[in-house]
């Protein structure tokens, strides 16, 4: 027995034929290389036809098909929104995938990438023999995979663990419409926001960030910065170091989970921070529960979407 597990990002597809055990048995990635709309459903399409000749030719029998997408995957209607992909607003995925399949037999299910993150992380990471986890994605965005007494939360329509749109500062600003007050200041693109704004602001900053074009600053300028000793990144990823404290009090004093484990580009580099974050978050959060949970990095980093498809369809 195999399932096909596939991981839609912004940027590339990838994808892989997994046993019983979770061991690959054949694994790809294809580039979007911009494509939009039907082209980005016509390369998932070409990915799994790719998956089912080699199975057909090693005799490899396909049980089901977990696929993990960056956006919303609604489970009324096997429609997807990606905001990262041009023209997946509503996008008939599983009647996409389902068109090409060898079989009828062959069952598919698709989840968010907070969903699969958390699997990943459950089947064969740091979430292995928990219950109750977190994964706290941390990238140009951010969002949630949460795992409370051994079931992923979803919600009502499908959009449980969007908490880049925590509110943890006052007063609402219209700069937090887009994306949401904890998502502009501490993702990987609100770490350069943030650092662009105290440049504008702090006319007598003379450091090496002062040096570089200002619409061209990333995160990673600013850790660099940091590394180097500079005085704008280090107040600018103290205050990130905040909100991850206040969100992971948040998370511990509704969830009481028993881990929550930081994933991402932003984590990474930021993985420094794990002990600071925890200091902050002990300020916040209910004082039982906070000292019953275990923050970690994730080992498993950018394979956390592909696993946690895989066994999305081992365990359909």
């Amino acid at each position: 027995m195999a399932v096909i597990g596939l991981d839609l990002g912004g940027t590339k597809l990838a994808g892989a034929i997994f046993n019983a055990e979770g061991a690959f048995q054949k694994k790809s990635i294809l580039h979007l290389e911009g494509r939009q709309g039907k082209d980005v459903g016509a390369l998932v399409k070409e990915m799994l036809s790719d998956f089912f000749k080699t199975a057909k030719e090693e005799n490899i029998e396909v049980e089901s098909i977990g696929v993990c997408i960056p956006g919303i995957s609604y489970s009324k209607t096997g429609k997807v929104w990606a905001p990262n992909i041009p023209g997946w607003d509503d996008y008939p995925l599983l009647e996409e995938i389902k068109s090409i399949l060898p079989s009828d037999k062959i069952k598919v299910k698709i989840d968010s990438d907070r969903a699969c993150y958390i699997l990943g992380e459950a089947w064969q990471g740091k979430a292995k023999g928990c219950s109750d986890a977190i994964f706290l994605a941390v990238g140009t965005g951010i969002g949630a995979g949460i795992l409370t007494n051994g079931t992923i939360l979803r919600g009502s329509n499908d959009i449980a663990g969007a908490i880049g749109w925590l509110a943890l500062d006052r007063p609402f600003e219209d700069k937090y419409v887009s994306c949401g007050c904890f998502e502009y200041h501490a993702s990987g693109e609100g770490i350069a926001k943030v650092a662009k704004e105290f440049l504008a602001n702090e006319k007598d900053y003379d450091g090496i960030l002062r040096n570089k074009d200002i619409s061209l600053i990333t995160a990673y300028d600013v850790f660099d910065g940091y590394a180097k000793d500079d005085p704008l990144s280090k107040k600018v990823l103290a205050q990130s170091v905040q909100f991850w404290g206040m969100t992971v009090a948040n998370l511990v004093s509704l969830f009481n989970p028993e881990k929550i484990i930081f994933g991402g580009g932003v984590f990474g580099p930021a993985k420094q921070f794990l002990n600071d974050i925890m200091t902050e978050a002990r300020k916040w959060a209910q004082p039982i529960s906070i000292n019953q949970v275990e923050l970690e990095v994730s080992e498993i980093g950018s394979e956390a979407g592909l696993l946690g498809a895989g066994y999305l369809a081992l365990k359909f």
